[in-house]
């Protein structure tokens, strides 16, 4: 009888074991307020393009207390990508609105896309991205704004400090200028 709760036991802990640690544990180091990814893609053989910063300080009209929001700059089928992640559902792209500022300058409102779980936000256009990434280089502070129908209002707060080797890294594979692209090495299918 004894067997069954340990055999059970060495199951589940080797399936822990098999996790990828490139997925489980990403190797990171900290720049400022970000953490960035050190690794190379275990397909492309290029490094993981991939910074992130966290905040408390995100909040909705239709919850009752703050959570966390995440500022990623990562690439996404070789496009440079800015994403922002809520805890809690914050719009869709049919009738909400993203806007933005720095430092307390005059903001702006662009264009975003809302991902299906309607807790993501993207910024996934070249210019919008570019402008984006001109103002966090020099900024200490960003501010968010989220206006949308369904959800209510949304807003988050992030600290920018080391943002410049984060944009580095977050863009590294795919270059905001169009001039530099890395070559992509193509995998091999394995018989």
């Amino acid at each position: 009888m004894r067997t069954v709760p340990v055999v059970t036991l060495a199951v589940l802990l080797s399936a822990c074991a098999a996790r990828d640690p490139f997925v489980a544990h990403p190797a990171t180091v900290a720049s400022g307020e970000w953490r960035i990814e050190r690794q190379v893609d275990r397909v492309t053989g290029l490094p993981t393009s991939y910074a992130a910063t966290v905040t408390k300080i995100s909040s909705n009209t239709l919850v009752d207390y703050p959570r966390p929001a995440q500022l990623n700059l990562t690439c996404f089928k070789d496009q440079p990508i800015v994403r922002f992640v809520f805890d809690f559902k914050v719009g869709a792209t049919r009738n909400s609105a993203l806007g933005y500022s720095f430092d307390n300058k005059p903001g702006r409102e662009v264009e975003a896309r809302f991902l299906q779980d309607n807790r993501v936000v993207v910024i996934e256009d070249r210019a919008g991205v570019m402008q984006f990434v001109n103002d966090l280089a020099t900024s200490e502070i960003l501010y968010v704004r989220i206006r949308s129908l369904n959800s209510g209002r949304s807003s988050a707060e992030f600290r920018l400090s080391g943002a410049p080797a984060a944009i580095e890294a977050g863009f590294a594979g795919c270059p905001l200028s169009t001039e530099q692209r890395p070559p992509r090495r193509e995998s091999t299918p394995t018989q």
